[in-house]
């Protein structure tokens, strides 16, 4: 595998306007720093950046960082994007010691097709995305990948199922969960409040209406009586 070297500039500490005109002329402000020496913040080319991040290897590249005409293995820690455009606004880099290991987060990819989940009309879950590992960095995997081809409902795959390449290993318990398989949540229409207080009122008014409707015939009945009697009077 061929290195990838990319040119970085010194630069002084400097402000936001200084920092946003490095920007505007496709620069990413950035700083490297680890193994004791002093951090150095620096600048690096936009497209050469983005072209040692797009390798096989991805944000786990050893990329071999040249400043003032030396050269130093360093990885990216950190890259800080703007939250609504997502461009990057700087790029941490560390020092590493290509004969050491060192402690990087690896992405998880699910391999397979979950056919039994997909015919019962079940939902694959992914709960874990990446993976911390211990590893040399020229034995760092671009990703790592579990298979979830037999995978059925309320079942799981956990870190015990993925396969670490050589010279890679995890503290993360095995036991942890990185993707599960169950049935489709349905969502049951809860009734409206006000719906429910429109239902008690309606029930509320046909019982004062039958009340009424009684009171009106016994009036009628006692009116019917009064009747008789007065018609016996007059016999």
């Amino acid at each position: 595998m061929a290195e990838i070297i990319l040119t970085a500039t010194p630069r002084p500490p400097q402000g936001t306007r200084p920092v946003r005109r490095l920007r505007n002329e496709g620069k990413i402000p950035g700083v490297v720093y680890g193994m004791g020496a002093d951090p150095i913040p620096l600048s690096v080319e936009w497209r050469e950046l983005r072209a040692a991040l797009v390798t096989e290897q991805g944000l786990n590249a050893v990329i071999h960082l040249e400043v003032d005409g030396e050269q130093m293995p360093t990885l990216v820690k950190e890259m800080q994007r703007h939250p609504v455009r997502r461009n990057v606004l700087h790029v941490d880099f560390i020092r590493v010691d290509l004969n050491k290991p060192v402690d990087v987060d690896v992405p998880i990819h699910l391999e397979g097709e979950a056919e039994s989940v997909a015919r019962e009309g079940g939902v694959v879950d992914q709960t874990l995305t990446s993976l911390a590992i211990h590893a040399k960095p020229s034995d760092i995997p671009a990703g790592l990948t579990v298979d979830i081809t037999d995978l059925e409902i309320g079942g799981a795959k956990h870190v015990s199922d993925i396969v670490l390449p050589e010279g890679v290993t995890t503290s993360v318990d095995p036991e942890e969960t990185v993707v599960t398989a169950s049935y489709q949540a349905v969502e049951v229409e809860e009734p409206v409040e006000g719906d429910e207080l429109a239902e008690g009122e309606e029930g509320e008014a046909a019982e004062g209406e039958a009340a009424e409707g009684d009171g009106e015939g016994g009036d009628a009945a006692e009116s019917g009586g009064d009747a008789g009697e007065s018609s016996g009077d007059e016999g």
